[in-house]
């Protein structure tokens, strides 16, 4: 039989309880911490991804610095606009490049709109419109919804050209740059089918409210009008064009978008709200 001296006392009892749970303790803090490192080091993981998701995005919609000169579209001109003869034609243009550092330089403050190259068309001509829009500006949608139809009537009636200029004021605001990828889409759709043209404007323009679109999503748009840009769009191809276009509509004082000009002046929507009625007074002064 053991005897009682060979038995722990109540005090060693007590003392080896309480080193026991001061290492269960130790034990449940180390599990703790490395449970909150674990923790830690997956939200971290998940941010960076996060983060490289969101750069590869913008490194695919936007291509980087942009040359400062390049090729004109079909239906470009040396003033950075693209003219439409007809709803499915532009005008025949070839072999004109642009140079953005040769656009001329901004005006003083309150300097009056003077577009480049632009002026009346003769009697017996179909009258000139000169549209400059941005396809992030919310205006310009705007006059899109509520002229694009009229003005493909005119066109297609042939009463009048149109030059678009599409610019990128609203770059600055924009991740991706789209204003420009968004010029660029339509500068390669005036290249490849410019059948298409007035159509996908129409279509990108009612995009709007939904919101920047991807390059992915301005390819699919261009192909449900009829339009194949897939490498002109990957490529960038006409930024160069829109960088040069952009800068010459900043040299001529052009202050924002939508600004339209009816044979070479200047529509002022407050005192004449009617564009309609304006070009078709317009139309019927040049066919007398």
């Amino acid at each position: 039989m053991a005897s009682n001296s060979q038995r722990p006392n109540k005090a060693e009892r007590t003392s080896s309880a309480r080193e026991k749970a001061q290492q269960m303790r130790i034990a449940q803090e180390a599990a703790d911490k490395r449970k909150s490192l674990f923790i830690k080091l997956g939200v971290l993981v998940a941010v960076l991804a996060v983060i490289a998701l969101v750069a590869a995005i913008i490194l695919q919609n936007n291509s980087g610095k942009v040359a400062d000169a390049g090729n004109a579209p079909k239906g470009g001109n040396a003033a950075g606009g693209i003219v439409l003869t007809s709803d499915k034609a532009v005008a025949d243009t070839s072999n004109i490049t642009v140079d953005a550092t040769k656009a001329g330089t901004q005006p003083a403050q309150g300097a009056a709109p003077a577009p480049r190259d632009t002026k009346a068309s003769a009697k017996g001509e179909p009258v000139n419109l000169l549209i400059y829009v941005d396809v992030n500006c919310v205006h310009c949608a705007s006059f899109e919804t509520e002229y694009a139809d009229q003005i493909a009537t005119w066109l297609a009636a042939g009463d009048v050209t149109v030059e678009y200029r599409n610019v990128a004021f609203l770059d600055s605001g924009s991740p991706t740059n789209f204003s420009s990828r968004g010029a660029n889409a339509l500068a390669c759709v005036a290249d490849s089918a410019p059948a298409s043209y007035l159509a996908f404007s129409k279509a990108l323009f009612a995009h709007y409210p939904e919101g920047e679109m991807k390059n992915d999503a301005l390819i699919q748009l261009a192909k449900d009008n009829g339009a194949d840009i897939a490498t002109c769009v990957e490529k960038g191809t006409f930024r160069p064009f829109v960088k040069f276009t952009d800068a010459a509509a900043r040299a001529d004082a052009i202050g924002g978008t939508p600004s339209i000009f009816v044979q070479g002046k200047a529509w002022d929507q407050n005192a004449n709200p009617d564009l309609t009625a304006l070009v078709n007074d317009e139309i019927a002064a040049n066919n007398k």
